[in-house]
């Protein structure tokens, strides 16, 4: 399973938690819609940039949206 397949799920997940469409969060972050459908879809894996805009964007950390923990605090 690639890195991809692993964190799409929790990316979708999030956006919806937030009520975003894709486009909606396209606008809020800057991040490209047909980018965001990729990543969310396990198509691509975001740069490093990339993850921590949506981690704090989220308010998670990137080892959330990467399912290396289940914890969703960011450590401060």
């Amino acid at each position: 399973m690639s890195l991809g397949d692993i964190m799409k799920n929790n990316l979708k997940s999030l956006r919806k938690e937030k009520g975003y469409t894709q486009i909606a969060l396209q606008m809020k972050i800057g991040i490209e819609q047909a980018l965001l459908s990729k990543f969310e879809n396990g198509e691509r894996v975001p740069p490093t940039e990339t993850l921590i805009k949506l981690a704090e964007f989220y308010d998670v950390s990137i080892d959330y949206i990467l399912c290396r923990t289940e914890k969703r605090e960011v450590n401060k």
